[in-house]
């Protein structure tokens, strides 16, 4: 898949990548990205210090594309805001089912 990964030798400290896909513990849904947002913390501080290789971002919405394991969260195909330390500036993102919110229907993703 391909991310924005901090790249500390690129301008801006990013780079768009291939990486691996993540791999969801039993308790994350494996959610296919539309889009994300970049905030003052990540900008200012997250992307440059962060570790060479890193993928970052904490905001990102999505569809589910592979449920929990553990039965927790929503079904593959709905459509969700997700949180979480890390991971969101990527085309998949391994998500905490506590850190998801469905999306209300008919909203844009995009």
């Amino acid at each position: 898949m391909r991310a924005l990964t901090i790249d500390h030798s690129a301008p801006g400290h990013l780079s768009l990548r291939a990486v691996p896909d993540p791999e969801p513990a039993p308790h994350q849904a494996l959610v296919r990205i539309h889009s994300f947002s970049i905030n003052h913390g990540e900008a200012a501080f997250v992307v440059p210090s962060g570790e060479e290789g890193s993928v970052p971002g904490w905001d990102a919405a999505g569809v589910v594309v592979r449920a929990a394991a553990n039965g927790s969260g929503p079904a593959p195909g709905t459509p969700v805001v997700t949180l979480g330390p890390a991971g969101g500036w990527a085309e998949l993102r391994a998500v905490d089912t506590e850190l998801m919110g469905r999306v209300p229907d008919g909203a844009d993703l995009g």
